[in-house]
């Protein structure tokens, strides 16, 4: 992996399973890029996917955001373009940005709509499906509601599901954020997930979980403590 990043393993104690706080100095102090790095949790869950009944889905907005400028198109028609644009919206319309989208562009980073302009929306399925973008109602991105949706997105709201393994990972700020806003944020996280247990779930929920930075080491964090957390 190079030089620096054996420097950086040299501050983690693989065999150790930390607390979250200590956990995100060490992360903290562990960064070598000169870059501001997504510090991100993984989480190792007792489900299966593949079953319906066990998929672990569902969004958190975070307290302290992303650290990441969010740009949202919003689908939507009459009174509702207007309260899209007043709420914040980056991008807002209808039949002219599905055209735009058809023909490739993609320069957002999530899409809401009204539930009246869905049918519209449909036609774009293989192309936001595949990218995530889709608007989707368990989401909370089709509702009338547009302008808590906008705001909630901008504010810091992340989505998060199970990969086929099992595994979560949610983005919870950048690596020069406080330790004190990462842990709000980590919490956030882990609380929404904790929430979402399937009932269907049997056994141990939260297996195992990490904490790292974009470059960095992952270091396991001892899930006792995250559960009183």
């Amino acid at each position: 992996m190079g030089k620096k990043f054996d420097n950086a393993m040299a501050n983690v104690d693989v065999n150790k399973e930390y607390a979250l706080e200590e956990a995100l100095q060490v992360v903290k102090e562990s960064i070598y890029t000169k870059f501001d790095e997504t510090v991100d949790m993984a989480f190792n869950l007792g489900v299966d996917p593949r079953k319906s009944d066990q998929m672990v889905r569902g969004t958190v907005v975070l307290p302290h955001g992303t650290g990441k400028t969010v740009r949202v198109l919003v689908f939507a028609k009459g009174e509702k373009e207007k309260e899209a644009t007043e709420a914040g919206a980056d991008f807002v319309g209808a039949e002219d940005l599905v055209e735009k989208i058809q023909k490739g562009w993609l320069d957002f980073d999530k899409a809401v709509a009204t539930p009246d302009v869905m049918g519209l929306v449909g036609k774009l399925g293989k192309v936001l499906g595949p990218r995530g973008l889709m608007p989707n109602p368990k989401l909370g991105t089709v509702t009338f509601d547009i302008a808590k949706a906008v705001k909630e997105i901008k504010a810091g709201k992340v989505e998060y599901r199970t990969e086929k393994a099992g595994i979560i990972h949610v983005p919870i700020g950048k690596s020069s954020f406080a330790g004190e806003k990462l842990a709000e944020n980590a919490n956030a996280v882990i609380k929404s997930i904790s929430k979402a247990k399937p009932a269907a779930s049997k056994g141990k929920y939260i297996k195992k979980v990490t904490v790292s930075s974009t470059m960095g080491p992952g270091l396991k964090l001892d899930v006792t403590k995250i559960k009183i957390a």
